[in-house]
């Protein structure tokens, strides 16, 4: 953009045309466009010194054309900036395709994104702004709180760190190797604490080989922190003052005010169910535990496998149960089964073992995922072993371990949800530059 003043000054901008109007013979208007600002230019064939200049112009310019404009800048008695032209626009580079006036098949959307994001402005617009502007307040906020920002291995032997199933690829460089696409950066962010980097942070993608739906897609993007020696209260904390100063930050309306409604896992689903649950340590509670979500959940609420496990059905029972919270919530001390890279400890009100751990639900749909991490490498073994469903012993990470891991908080954040709910969008899709999975796939085909 620029300032109407310095009117004894030519400028030079540039933009894509976006509208042209004629007043006579003598007289072209054309509204450019950058992206964020616009401009209207005033073509008056007089100022140009010269007849007929304008003939060419008349039958060559159209909407979608790439302009330059020199000439002095003034405002119209509306207040619009406008540019006097001193010489004929300059063609920059022509659109060979009309641009639509309307656009809202979604096929078309999603296989032609460039002309989405020209047609529907500024609402196509609007979520990859808002993303920007998330990064943007989460990285000012952990640089002014002293951590470290990093990048670690996307591709490696392991996937490392979640429960969910990863891509597997090779690489020519190593003959026989499988390697992995990173499903969370977490275990590689420990490493580095072990190694003395008490405060960490990253932001990238991650890559879990699942299924699209409203929100989730297999290639995502997530932020991840690690703190030595914050508990979980401090995690807590910590979350309500980030996720303030993104809102504050992106200028949205959703209201993410804090202190936030905290609620304990166990008892509160024990409420809902009107009993008290078995031990969850016991071989057998599974089978109660499964009968019970049978008894109380609709069918299609049940885990979709024949035989789930313990965390499977104690995780469809808290979906139906705890996490439609339209208010930002923490959800608190899961059963210990469900957390096994998290510290564990009993239970006073109901006798379990339960994980020093929360999540953040706004809007019904999780944000955040945090607890305090398991440092023991002997306990870690233990966990990793009743987690061989989703991934399987990691010795490696546990020799790391072995060298001291001080007490650490640990957080993890999707950003893809984050944008959606800042920008008010229903889908991951709608706030991904080039949407879903799916839709890349296309957009690679003829």
């Amino acid at each position: 953009g620029f300032t109407a003043k310095g009117k004894e000054e030519n400028l030079t901008v540039a933009g894509r045309l976006t509208s042209v109007r004629t007043a006579g013979n003598k007289l072209i208007f054309l509204d450019l466009t950058d992206g964020p600002g616009g401009v209207q230019a005033v073509v008056n064939e007089l100022k140009l010194g010269g007849q007929g200049q304008l003939e060419g112009l008349r039958r060559v310019c159209r909407r979608g054309d790439w302009y330059s404009v020199t000439g002095q800048p003034h405002r119209t008695k509306r207040g619009e900036l406008s540019i006097l032209a001193s010489s004929v626009p300059e063609l920059l580079s022509p659109s060979l395709h009309q641009i639509p006036a309307v656009l809202n098949d979604a096929e078309t959307i999603a296989r032609k994104r460039h002309v989405d994001l020209l047609v529907n402005r500024p609402s196509a617009v609007l979520p990859l702004l808002v993303r920007h502007g998330v990064e943007e307040a989460i990285q000012k906020y952990f640089n002014g709180e002293g951590f470290v920002k990093v990048n670690t291995p996307i591709l490696s032997g392991g996937a490392g760190g979640a429960a969910a199933r990863p891509f597997a690829t090779t690489a020519t460089e190593l003959e026989g190797e499988k390697l992995h696409l990173r499903i969370a950066p977490e275990l590689w962010l420990k490493r580095l604490v072990v190694g003395g980097l008490g405060k960490v942070y990253e932001m990238g993608p991650a890559f879990r080989n699942e299924g699209v739906d409203a929100t989730h897609n297999p290639e995502f993007s997530i932020c991840e922190f690690y703190e030595a020696f914050a508990s979980l209260q401090s995690l807590m904390t910590r979350t309500e003052h980030l996720f303030q100063a993104i809102q504050l930050h992106v200028q949205s309306e959703v209201d993410l005010k804090g202190p936030y409604k905290r609620i304990e896992f166990l008892p509160a689903l024990e409420q809902h169910l009107t009993r008290r649950l078995p031990d969850l340590s016991d071989p057998a509670a599974r089978e109660e535990v499964f009968s019970l979500a049978g008894t109380h959940l609709p069918s299609e609420s049940l885990p979709a496998e024949p035989n789930p496990s313990l965390p499977r059905v104690l995780d469809a029972l808290a979906s139906h149960f705890l996490e439609d919270c339209t208010q930002p919530t923490f959800i608190v001390h899961h059963p210990a089964c469900m957390s096994p890279l998290a510290k564990h400890f009993k239970c006073a009100t109901t006798g379990q073992a339960v994980a020093a751990r929360a999540e953040l639900f706004i809007a019904g749909r999780e944000m955040a995922n945090m607890y305090e991490e398991e440092n023991s490498p002997v306990e870690q073994r233990k966990k990793f072993q009743l987690q061989q469903e989703v991934g399987g012993l990691d010795e490696q990470y546990c020799q790391v371990l072995e060298w001291g891991l001080p007490p650490t908080g640990g957080w993890g954040c999707g950003i893809d949800r984050l944008v959606m709910l800042l920008s008010g969008e229903g889908r991951i899709g709608d706030v991904l530059p080039f949407g879903t999975l799916r839709h890349v796939v296309g957009l690679g085909k003829p």
